[in-house]
């Protein structure tokens, strides 16, 4: 059988060259010369093996970050500001109307707390002093808000829904004319 060239790396005979250079043996000129060209080739195979694996990396990670980026931009976009207002106040008020709009009695108080809820976020940011929505509404014209006797009156059912929990009787009549109450509140201030 005919013998070729061998096309692998001998582990051997290449740590066999590097203890003779740690003994200081001197192994002849040849040898130094095929030790640095095994070395050389080591470090070239390591060097391109890194180089791909980095440059792989480097194209993975710039990808996803441009997904990222692009998913971000797309999840926290600036709108104008008065549609970004009119959008929540609305989603918000939609959200209490299919409260009211369900057969429990829970929901129907749910809607109430959140209407009230809504109504002293609207009196706050109106400017309105005092630390609960009574006190806003103590500081409130009668003449600016022809509603005002409205809001009073719903807030009067979230009090009694607030004070007293599931023993307070709540009628689809009541949670209705509540909620119209506060709806009237809300158009009269632009909320809705």
């Amino acid at each position: 059988m005919a013998e070729g060239p061998v096309h692998f790396l001998n582990l051997e005979y290449f740590f066999r060259l590097l203890y003779a250079l740690a003994t200081n043996t001197t192994p002849p000129a040849a040898d130094i010369n095929t030790i640095l060209i095994s070395i050389w080739q080591v470090v070239i195979a390591v060097g391109y093996s890194l180089s791909a694996l980095f440059l792989g990396l480097m194209v993975y990670f710039t990808m996803r970050y441009y997904q990222t980026q692009k998913a971000e931009e797309e999840k926290y976009e600036t709108i104008e500001p008065e549609h970004a207002e009119k959008e929540v106040r609305h989603a918000r008020w939609e959200h209490i109307e299919s409260l009211i709009e369900s057969p429990t009695d829970s929901d129907w108080r749910q809607a109430i707390i959140e209407a009230d809820i809504m109504l002293d976020d609207l009196l706050r940011a109106r400017g309105y002093p005092g630390a609960t929505i009574g006190e806003r509404l103590k500081h409130v014209d009668p003449a600016k808000l022809v509603s005002l006797n409205d809001a009073w009156e719903a807030h009067k059912v979230r009090n009694e829904i607030a004070h007293q929990g599931s023993a307070f009787k709540i009628s689809e009549h009541t949670a209705h004319r509540a909620i119209a109450r506060y709806e009237n509140v809300f158009h009269e201030l632009g909320e809705i």
